[in-house]
């Protein structure tokens, strides 16, 4: 099992539209994030930040992570929040969401 934690910012002014959107998040979102080996999926917000932490369980990730984008209702769901969305300055090249470094855990 692998930990991912991610950041990125959410602009101000379409926040409630995005918690909104995620307390009715459609069926075939959690469908699918489960079908690609993704668990205890949170998002959490602070401000004008979203953080998201997830567990992976699966053998492939990048094979995985590609079905999903592949996927023509996650891609209508991202198509949606996306604009709600703002990435963050110093996040690498081709990611969205600016993947965060774990430091300490717990077992």
């Amino acid at each position: 099992m692998q930990r991912y934690g991610s950041i990125i910012g959410v602009k101000k002014e379409k926040l409630d539209e995005y918690k909104y959107h995620h307390a009715n998040i459609w069926p075939e979102i959690n469908a699918m994030i489960k079908e690609c080996n993704l668990s205890n999926y949170s998002i959490y917000n602070f401000g004008e930040l979203l953080f998201s932490y997830y567990e992976y369980t699966g053998d492939d990730y990048e094979a995985d992570m590609a079905k999903m984008a592949a996927d023509p209702k996650t891609q209508e769901w991202w198509d949606l929040v996306m604009p709600f969305q703002q990435p963050l300055d110093g996040r690498k090249e081709g990611e969205w969401w600016a993947e965060m470094e774990e430091v300490y855990h717990l077992d």
